[in-house]
């Protein structure tokens, strides 16, 4: 997919920024890219990546955009940053925008129904995390008006490249690190400052929850990984399973009784370096059509 495709619209859409919380004196927006029309449309609640600590609703622009010409409604968030707020603040922030977004389907052109939820890297951590635990007491301890009552349930999950293992990437970077991989350099600091430590990465896990055997929500999901990207497609040395992180989750998830795809698609994934996302192939295409067969007005 070149970028004059990306600027191909089949669909007009408005963009503008909304107040969906506030903690104190600081505001959290969501930049709302709405398709034109009456809908009700498919919508995403979308997480953005940057190890848990960089990046905001405006960096993965270009993904919200294509959604928006296509009919679904993207919702893209500012939430806590692990350098000021540990793990579980952007948690709660989260599940409070899908509990939010329910709350205010009319005004978003859609309906609670219809709403799904996104993530790139850290973001599709996140993204996975919420939807498997909608309505865990940490998570949703941020209240919605005393006559709300949705819960953080999701249609779908789509997720880009999750770290999915927040314990295994953390220790495959130190490995990296000691082998002269300075991709790591970076990475480890923020583990540090939004985890903590090693027993929260092990807690806020989607892949050691499934291996535990945690009761947890399974929405509908999709992976989509770029090639070559050892950052996140890699193998645990400390796990038993035959093939890498991605392969490992997708086989648990689909054991506990879960529907998840795995697809690979061709773009470089340039290590300690954000992806050039208008060079992703047909990724956002394949999306859309995701979502389409899962988010269905």
């Amino acid at each position: 997919m070149t970028t004059a495709t990306l600027e191909a619209k089949t669909t007009a859409f408005d963009v503008n920024d909304v107040e969906y919380l506030r903690h104190g004196r600081k505001p959290l927006l969501a930049r709302v890219y709405k398709p034109r029309g009456t809908g009700p449309f498919p919508a995403l609640v979308e997480c953005h990546g940057g190890a848990w600590c960089m990046s905001d609703r405006l960096t993965e622009h270009l993904r919200h955009e294509y959604m928006a010409s296509h009919g679904i409604v993207s919702i893209a968030l500012d939430f806590r940053s692990g350098n000021e707020d540990p793990y579980p603040a952007s948690v709660q922030d989260i599940n409070y925008a899908v509990r939010w977004a329910k709350h205010n389907a009319s005004e978003l052109k859609t309906r609670p129904d219809l709403i799904g939820i996104s993530g790139q890297s850290s973001g599709g951590h996140l993204a996975m995390l919420v939807a498997m635990r909608p309505r865990d007491p940490r998570y949703c301890a941020i209240a919605l008006p005393a006559d709300a009552a949705q819960d953080a349930s999701v249609r779908c999950v789509v997720m880009s490249w999750p770290v999915i293992n927040p314990l295994s990437r953390y220790r495959h970077a130190k490995r990296a690190l000691a082998s002269g991989g300075d991709w790591a350099k970076g990475i480890i600091g923020r583990h540090d400052s939004y985890w903590r430590n090693e027993a929260n990465m092990e807690e806020g896990n989607p892949v050691l929850a499934l291996e535990r055997g945690e009761k947890v929500s399974l929405p509908p999901a999709v992976w989509y990984q770029g090639r070559g990207d050892v950052v996140h497609d890699y193998k645990d040395p400390e796990s038993d399973f035959p093939g890498n992180e991605p392969q490992r989750f997708c086989a648990n998830y689909k054991k506990a009784g879960g529907e998840i795809a795995l697809e690979y698609i061709d773009m470089d994934r340039h290590t300690g370096h954000s992806p050039d996302l208008s060079k992703s192939g047909d990724m956002f295409a394949r999306m859309v059509d995701f979502v389409g067969r899962h988010i269905k007005a």
